[in-house]
């Protein structure tokens, strides 16, 4: 008789996996705290939302790093998985980037059209990645 065993598992490893979630709830949260500053003017909102994405882009540089090692030696997933998911770090982390450089501006135009772009920019991308490192790999494996 055959018996199936899942043998599926993240294709992060854990540890990678804990620094991705900073990231993706400092980027979510740097968005909302775009969209708070859209709407009522106040200038800490855009204060917390440059703290926010900076914080978001030092956790995010070392995922950065490990997911490059990773599409490099995809021990894990399959090199196109690793691939894409390293080219949504890469978006996540290049559009936080920009978005830091365009907080970094004075009065109004430190967020506007293209601060809130780029913000959901990087929180989709981020939340995609998440999506993908946190997302089975393989198919059951049948043993006698």
């Amino acid at each position: 008789m055959l018996k199936t065993e899942a043998t599926e598992r993240p294709m992060l490893h854990p540890l990678h996996a804990v620094l991705l979630a900073y990231p993706i709830a400092l980027f979510t949260a740097g968005l909302a705290s775009d969209i708070a500053y859209l709407r009522t003017a106040e200038i800490q909102w855009s204060n917390f939302s440059s703290w926010l994405i900076a914080g978001a882009l030092v956790m995010g540089g070392l995922v950065l790093a490990w997911a490059i090692i990773g599409f490099v030696f995809p021990g894990r997933a399959s090199r196109m998985m690793a691939g894409l998911y390293c080219a949504l770090i890469v978006l996540m982390w290049g559009s936080g980037l920009i978005n830091a450089f365009q907080h970094s501006r004075d009065g109004w135009s430190s967020v506007g059209p293209t601060g809130i772009i780029l913000s959901m920019i990087s929180t989709v991308a981020a939340l995609c990645a998440g999506f993908i490192g946190f997302s089975r790999r393989g198919s059951p494996r049948t043993r006698a």
